[in-house]
């Protein structure tokens, strides 16, 4: 329920260029990861078709078309992706009944070792979930998800390939990463081919509107967005930049988020995670080490220590 006319401008391009409908369904107040199920009830239980739900801080594969399939085949109410992890105490485990798919029950941050397949934030379920939930604040994974374990009637289908919670700048930049590898495997050729002069390193994503200059040294793992303008002589590692900033001469992003109609002046460096809001300007150089930058500001002295910059 935050600025969702944000959201919808983003959007409304999305619906244009590939011809289709979108409906949004707004929150007059949070209604945490179920409630909203239950306000959008009249497009998701208009038919019969099962849905999938997102979380929209998390980046994989996304292999949608083999697990509606697994959930079709299960005929149960409904599906989990599930994705393995070494260090399992740290999150929600998934316990399934043995020799099946079905999940048995959930243990919280377990002390023993009871699994390691955790939730990886994209299900896929039957409308008559929409029967479990009322209009109000509610938790899928605490108060619907046991539900439907006791009854039989919820699955996991295990995700093949990398994910990565990226609701946190330096996860954000960690996803980016193993989805450039990815996209190294998958697609190389949607990438910048290392016979480009500015390639340092592999798995750097260029848009076709992007320009940039002479000298640069740019990679490894590095996303430009749409617009964006990068001087001569710039240095790029491990960043994003989004669309419409500026990179001017000799500057030095790494590890870092640039965002949208921001720039970064001649010899500034950026490092540590720092995070620039929308129409964030750093002055020429200048060092900022680990800043988040809310929007519509300029930076004009080395900002040293991690922090928030208002």
């Amino acid at each position: 329920n935050y600025k969702p006319e944000v959201m919808a401008a983003v959007l409304k391009k999305y619906e244009d260029e590939f011809g289709i409908t979108i409906t949004f369904s707004v929150e007059e107040e949070p209604l945490g990861t179920a409630g909203p199920l239950a306000l959008a009830r009249s497009v998701l239980g208009k038919d019969d078709s099962p849905f999938f739900v997102l979380n929209a801080d998390v980046t994989c594969e996304y292999p949608f078309e083999n697990m509606r399939d697994f959930h079709l085949a299960h005929g149960g109410e409904g599906t989990i992706l599930a994705t393995k992890v070494e260090e399992p105490s740290k999150y929600g485990v998934i316990v399934m009944r043995q020799g099946t798919t079905q999940i048995d029950r959930f243990v919280e941050k377990p002390v023993e070792f009871v699994g390691n397949r955790i939730n990886a934030g994209i299900y896929m379920f039957n409308p008559s979930i929409l029967d479990r939930i009322e209009l109000r604040p509610t938790s899928i994974e605490k108060e619907i998800f046991p539900q439907m374990a006791s009854d039989s009637q919820l699955h996991t289908f295990d995700l093949e390939g990398f994910w990565m919670d990226i609701g946190q700048p330096k996860d954000f930049l960690t996803g980016t990463c193993l989805y450039l590898s990815s996209l190294a495997k998958r697609s190389p050729e949607l990438l910048a081919p290392a016979t480009e002069a500015y390639v340092c390193g592999g798995n750097v994503l260029v848009h076709p509107t992007a320009k940039i200059g002479e000298g640069c040294k740019i990679g490894p793992n590095v996303t430009i967005g749409p617009n964006v303008v990068i001087g001569n002589g710039v240095c790029l590692q491990r960043c994003v930049l989004m669309e419409d900033t500026t990179i001017r001469d000799y500057a030095w992003v790494k590890n870092s988020i640039v965002g949208w109609h921001s720039s970064v002046g001649r010899w500034s460096r950026l490092d540590g995670v720092t995070v620039l809001g929308d129409d964030v300007h750093v002055l020429d150089e200048v060092y900022v080490n680990g800043a988040s930058v809310l929007p519509h500001k300029s930076i004009s002295a080395n900002v040293c220590e991690p922090g928030i910059v208002m």
